[in-house]
């Protein structure tokens, strides 16, 4: 089978807030970034940050031509760097985002941040609950004002939010988590309403359920579909003159989003998943 090469796009700095998220290494791997560029990975482990920097490099390379293993190091020490970024650590996030442009304009941020607790362990645990809110809406909250304000400062730049088609309407099944979606694409919208004008523009990622290490053991949803696919999707978008606006993933959810609107809640209510 012939491999789908990356969606290339040409900017020089990118920050993944949620250094470690799958969606969010599947798109800088599908952007097909220029050899100049320099990738920010921002999260909590250092390890886990530096291996996944390591992959995305080599991917990067392999793409280009077969290269030997010192130049792979060379390139990876040149292209990737690791900041610290706790996404409920709401006081340390204007730090972070001023040390990511402390040299430099950042072209693209990619809010990735995310966790997925069972419903019904939530149900016993407030505390976890309330976690998983601020990891899923208010730290994209406070890192994303903080980025807005260097963006609309630099006249350019583009902002990725990764909702769900969860945050449409919440469902017992998960419905904190969905609360929390509901929350950030709404946030998302009026982001892009207030930069609208200013140079920056708002990308708002909706997929539906993804097989993935976050959804592990659970089984498929309709329209499924991977972090492969969801990535190759955002750099196709990013990869228009003007990237705003909504991406769905799979394009058919856009559909399927419409019609959970309309369903009496009655029957809504009646629902497992």
């Amino acid at each position: 089978m012939q491999r789908t090469r990356p969606t290339p796009v040409d900017v020089n700095r990118v920050l993944l807030l949620g250094g470690t998220s799958e969606i969010g290494l599947e798109i800088l791997a599908a952007l097909g970034l220029p050899e100049r560029a320099e990738v920010l990975l921002a999260g909590r482990d250092e390890q886990r940050l530096a291996a996944a920097g390591k992959t995305l490099v080599e991917r990067a390379l392999v793409e280009r031509a077969e290269v030997e293993r010192a130049e792979v190091e060379q390139a990876e020490r040149g292209q990737v760097r690791t900041l610290h970024y706790d996404a409920i650590a709401l006081d340390t996030h204007q730090a972070v985002i001023d040390e990511a442009f402390a040299r430099g304009d950042v072209d693209l941020v990619i809010s990735a941040a995310g966790i997925l607790t069972p419903q019904d362990v939530l149900d016993h645990d407030p505390l976890s609950a309330g976690r998983l809110i601020e990891t899923n809406f208010t730290g994209h909250v406070t890192a994303l004002l903080a980025v807005a304000a260097r963006m609309r400062a630099q006249g350019h730049g583009t902002i990725v939010v990764l909702s769900s088609v969860a945050a449409i309407r919440p469902r017992k099944a998960n419905f904190v988590y969905g609360s929390a979606k509901a929350g950030l694409d709404s946030f998302a919208r009026g982001l892009a309403d207030a930069l609208h004008g200013s140079g920056v523009g708002v990308l708002l990622v909706r997929p539906g359920f993804v097989i993935g290490r976050m959804t592990a053991g659970m089984p498929p949803a309709p329209l499924s579909s991977t972090p492969a696919a969801v990535g190759a999707a955002v750099a196709r978008a990013l990869g228009r003159p003007h990237p705003a606006g909504t991406v769905w993933v799979p394009p058919a959810l856009a559909v399927l989003a419409s019609g959970l609107r309309l369903v009496p809640r009655p029957l809504w209510r009646r629902l497992e998943r």
